[in-house]
């Protein structure tokens, strides 16, 4: 490969970290995936790189099991890297233009069904880390909170009587969102119990045994034992309790915008990966709404 391309690949790099003032953590993804590239280009010169060249790296990687994403990510990369170079180095022009990736399918989140949803939730609350616990996973269900949300709330961020609760979110983005009756009851009752753990200075909603902030990591442990506790044979984690709050909200509404709201997603496009509805209930809701899919009577 001509064009000295490690003295270009260091220039860029430079060019990221002192110019541009990306971190540390964007300068070897960059580095990464401009390595992948010239170990794939079989000494062909930067300068004489085509656009077919590019499609057949993509290829290549493709049929290795990379997916859509990361390959959409790498020549990113690759295009970012040839502006520069014409920016700063005279190149003619930018083989990565107009070169899509393959598409690849989208994986559907993961979600209980609303029997496997109840059948997590309904556990005796004898003891106070399974009052706790309650509470935990029933606002996890009733508002499609992520799991750093709920860590970090306080019981001032509760309003029982309004029935919502206040959630700050990615990017210090603030949201109300209603909670549920289940979710209330069992909250009222964390709260009378929280008084006999809590430690002075502690203002986080949810405390550990020993009267600490719960951790993230305790969380999840606590809910993964409960469903297999509950008998539920899947992977069930935070995230999954999300997931299926949107899921089953956007099927009983079919209000993808409230949806949005609610689970606090700054694009609709991010929500859009929950309109996997069963058929069936598509199918229901044409055949009683559309004026062209009513069943005529027989003659």
């Amino acid at each position: 490969m001509n064009g000295k391309p490690k003295d270009l690949e260091i220039a860029f790099l430079n060019h990221l970290i002192y110019e541009r003032r990306l971190s540390p953590h964007t300068h070897d993804n960059y580095a990464r995936d401009l390595r992948i590239l010239f170990e794939h280009l079989n000494q062909t010169s930067l300068e004489l790189v085509q656009p077919h060249h590019i499609r057949q790296v993509i290829m290549q990687l493709h049929s290795k099991g990379l997916a859509g994403r990361s390959l959409s990510r790498m020549l990113s990369a690759w295009r970012t890297f040839y502006k520069y170079l014409i920016r700063d180095h005279h190149f003619k022009h930018n083989p990565c233009s107009g070169v899509r990736v393959p598409k690849s399918n989208h994986k559907l989140p993961n979600a209980l069904s609303p029997d496997e949803a109840v059948k997590l939730l309904e556990f005796p609350t004898d003891d106070i880390l399974a009052s706790r616990d309650s509470a935990m996973f029933e606002l996890f269900y009733s508002s499609g909170l992520r799991l750093a949300e709920l860590a970090q709330l306080i019981p001032g961020d509760i309003d029982c009587f309004e029935g919502t609760i206040r959630v700050n979110g990615k990017g210090g983005k603030m949201r109300i969102v209603p909670i549920g009756d289940k979710a209330i009851a069992s909250l009222k009752v964390w709260l009378k119990l929280r008084d006999k753990l809590i430690k002075p200075n502690i203002n986080k909603l949810f405390l550990s045994r020993r009267g600490d902030p719960i951790s993230t990591r305790t969380i999840s442990h606590r809910l993964k034992e409960r469903a297999r506790r509950q008998g539920i044979n899947k992977n069930v984690h935070p995230h999954m309790l999300r997931h299926s709050f949107a899921s089953h909200l956007l099927q009983s509404s079919g209000d993808l915008r409230a949806v949005q709201e609610m689970l606090g997603h700054a694009h609709i496009t991010s929500t859009q990966v929950y309109t996997h509805l069963d058929f069936q209930h598509l199918t229901k809701i044409y055949d009683s709404t559309h004026p062209r899919a009513k069943k005529k009577d027989s003659v």
